[in-house]
């Protein structure tokens, strides 16, 4: 999962669903860029999250391949267990 830092996506959230190099990957949400037509973003214009969707991974090793509603079920779960989270514990700053 990565989160995209420059170009007319930026701030949205995408999957790398394939590597061209170590400088070029292939990005896909589901909904803009399906899996037939990914995106090729270079690695310096992408933030990386800590996060690996278990029905990609699998997908992606049993089939080699992914489909767009996999994709946009894994980014819907991320942010709503993951972004919310993070934004609930932004809004306290540690005050009561």
């Amino acid at each position: 999962m990565v989160r995209i830092k420059q170009g007319r996506e930026a701030g949205q959230y995408a999957i790398i669903i394939g590597v061209i190099d170590d400088q070029f990957v292939l990005l896909a949400d589901g909904e803009k860029r399906k899996t037939n037509r990914p995106k090729k973003k270079n690695l310096h214009h992408v933030e990386m999250v800590d996060y690996i969707s278990p029905e990609v991974q699998n997908s992606l090793l049993e089939t080699g391949r992914v489909t767009n509603g996999k994709l946009r079920f894994a980014i819907t779960t991320f942010k709503v267990q993951v972004v919310t989270d993070l934004k609930k514990g932004d809004l306290h700053d540690g005050e009561r």
